[in-house]
């Protein structure tokens, strides 16, 4: 079993360019299985079990966030994969926590980007980007080749040894090498390992705390200038 996750912003377009790859891999007459993390609402489960006819799941992840959720339920997935008889597992997660990172142990991680979304964008993401394998930049056919130069510079600046895909997944550009970095993947060992750490400290408002002010938090804080300070046992 070989495990790919894919995570990136919202709107970026992660689904069509996963729906290229599984094109492909069906082609070459690899069996995949695809799964949606997602916190309220999805519907790309059923579009993708439609067009390919593969084993789909979708899983909410309602008052966790998607990358928790990613966390405590991919041993289940993977074992679901096996089941149902597929040899790569697909999952698709919202990845909206830019503290933690989507991706596991000898699995491939990839950062979907799309290039019309400011070039300081890979600036921001955190470890969406830097720990992940691949960096694939969407509707390059949208900016101009100097902007293209510039969103490349910045990934590479944030992660220096990923290695960068631009795709017009639309049209199925540059999807190939994609492919071929799935294949040659390792395969997922047991006991499953996040990859990277998580962030340190508990969150107080994760935990469902309303109040306002650090005097009503415990853990790592931090003041309005940026002062980090630790409350708590």
């Amino acid at each position: 079993m070989k495990l790919i996750v894919f995570a990136g912003p919202p709107t970026c377009g992660k689904t069509t360019v996963i729906r290229q790859v599984i094109k492909r891999m069906i082609a070459k007459g690899l069996k995949t299985s695809y799964i949606k993390i997602d916190v309220l609402y999805a519907d790309e489960d059923q579009a993708i079990k439609k067009e390919f006819g593969i084993p789909v799941k979708k899983i909410y992840s309602g008052e966790l966030c998607p990358d928790h959720c990613n966390v405590v339920v991919l041993d289940e997935a993977v074992e679901w994969a096996e089941r149902v008889g597929s040899n790569f597992l697909f999952v698709e997660t919202a990845g909206l926590c830019l503290r933690c990172s989507p991706y596991v142990e000898n699995s491939l991680g990839v950062a979907v980007l799309e290039a019309t979304s400011g070039m300081n964008l890979p600036r921001k993401i955190g470890p969406m980007l830097t720990l992940a394998d691949i960096c694939v930049i969407t509707k390059i056919d949208l900016i101009s080749q100097a902007e293209r130069e510039v969103f490349r510079y910045r990934v590479l600046e944030s992660a220096n040894e990923i290695s960068i895909v631009e795709s017009n997944a639309l049209y199925g550009i540059g999807i190939d090498p994609i492919i071929k970095k799935i294949i040659n993947t390792s395969e997922i060992e047991f006991p499953m390992y996040l990859r990277g750490n998580p962030p340190v400290g508990t969150c107080t408002i994760c935990a469902g705390k309303k109040e306002i002010g650090s005097k009503h938090h415990f853990g790592v804080l931090r003041t309005m200038e940026q002062e980090l300070f630790y409350v708590g046992e």
